[in-house]
């Protein structure tokens, strides 16, 4: 069975997303993960404190602060930044108006010393969506670039990745100059934007997901989760790609065209990078069991493995969010569907062994789309979409 999980469009605009509707049958049982013990840090109640942290991974400051987005909630409804201490106090640091401050930030945030930055998915000057930094200290907010109409870039729906000169790199869903999404770059001392590359269907279409910056900052690496040379596969829309663009020249080189066959399709989450180089991430759709898959692309001889597909069953199904990667080599991440419950998973990926480190009940959350967040301890953090005591959506944490 071919699960697809498009359209993204009408998936957004009503929240339930069709999820409450989607139910797996445990078709097999998953290996059993090691012993961890989950803990919910927050439960949102979906007013000012926020609701919905959807998309957006986890970063954490040296105290151990959580910072992350919800796409509604706050005052105007439009979404906030949010701050978790510790202890499990949640604060409010920006509410979003829906003005030119921006609108239902989807992404995560990218941290460097007090500052946060991220993106607002609309709102703005021109109503596009915004790029913009945030004082932790102060809750300052200040909007970096207000996205325009095409040719430039539409509706900024990824977290943002800044190199060693604080120069910011991140992906728009739509506009370029086809308007099927750019890559673009934002100085924050300028203010100004540069669209780096405009998809163009056949080389991808729609990027949603965040970018990888490798560690020389030259070279940064992506998925379009539609598109590709697979042409009209995956529905009609391809099936998507793994992609490189080195910065100063802007050469965009397609790494890998997903089939929509037991390689996968539909690659919406941000790449981990290994320090051979390699590219770990994962699928939506289709793979050999039809529920998804975790891959690895090799940039040098543009070869793809599936490391696992996943059956839908309590191993999980449709993961969205990527994996990050530990220094041992594990891989991690979340899926919205499947699990003991239905409600989704997060998972560990280990020399080819998956197993469910936890499976969401709805009380304690459920449908995770984002990545996760491992600290030096190796506890993990998260969040979940939905679901939790005011079904708004929870912050957790799975320690050893």
């Amino acid at each position: 069975m071919r699960n697809s999980v498009r359209p993204f469009e009408t998936r957004l605009r009503a929240l339930s997303m069709a999820l409450a509707i989607m139910l797996f049958s445990a078709l097999a049982a998953a290996p059993a993960g090691q012993a961890r013990t989950y803990k919910v840090l927050y439960n949102f109640t979906g007013g000012s404190d926020g609701a919905y942290p959807y998309y957006g991974s986890l970063v954490q400051d040296k105290s151990g602060n959580l910072y992350g987005t919800t796409y509604q909630g706050g005052s105007y409804g439009c979404g906030t930044v949010f701050k978790l201490t510790k202890s499990g106090t949640e604060s409010v640091l920006h509410t979003f108006t829906c003005g030119s401050d921006g609108a239902y930030p989807l992404g995560g945030l990218a941290l460097s010393g007090s500052t946060l930055y991220g993106t607002a998915a609309n709102g703005g000057d021109y109503g596009y969506g915004v790029v913009f930094e945030l004082n932790t200290k102060t809750g300052a907010q200040t909007v970096l670039y207000s996205f325009r109409s095409a040719p430039d870039g539409n509706y900024p729906w990824a977290v943002l990745v800044r190199d060693k000169k604080g120069n910011l790199y991140g992906t728009t869903y739509y506009g370029g100059s086809s308007d099927y999404g750019a890559v673009f770059e934002v100085v924050p001392k300028t203010k100004k934007e540069t669209v780096l590359h405009s998809f163009d269907y056949s080389d991808g279409k729609n990027p949603f997901s965040g970018l990888t910056l490798n560690p020389t900052g030259k070279i940064l690496y992506g998925t379009a989760e539609e598109g590709g040379s697979s042409g009209s596969g995956c529905g009609g829309y391809g099936c998507g790609v793994v992609f490189s663009l080195t910065i100063k020249s802007a050469t965009y080189t397609v790494l890998y065209n997903f089939t929509g066959s037991s390689d996968g399709g539909e690659p919406w989450g941000t790449l981990a990078l290994d320090p051979n180089g390699n590219l770990y991430g994962t699928t939506a759709a289709y793979g050999a069991q039809g529920n998804g898959t975790v891959f690895e692309v090799v940039p040098k001889t543009k070869k793809e493995t599936v490391l696992y597909s996943f059956t839908g069953g309590v191993d999980g199904g449709t993961p969205w969010g990527g994996v990050m990667r530990d220094k041992k080599g594990n891989l991690y991440g979340t899926t919205i569907l499947g699990g003991a419950n239905s409600y989704g998973t997060a998972f560990e990926l280990a020399k080819g062994t998956e197993s469910v480190l936890h499976s969401f009940d709805d009380s304690d959350g459920e449908y995770p789309h984002a990545g996760l967040l491992q600290d030096s301890k190796g506890d993990l953090y998260g969040t979940a979409a939905t679901g939790g005591s005011y079904g708004y959506g929870v912050v957790w944490e799975i320690t050893p």
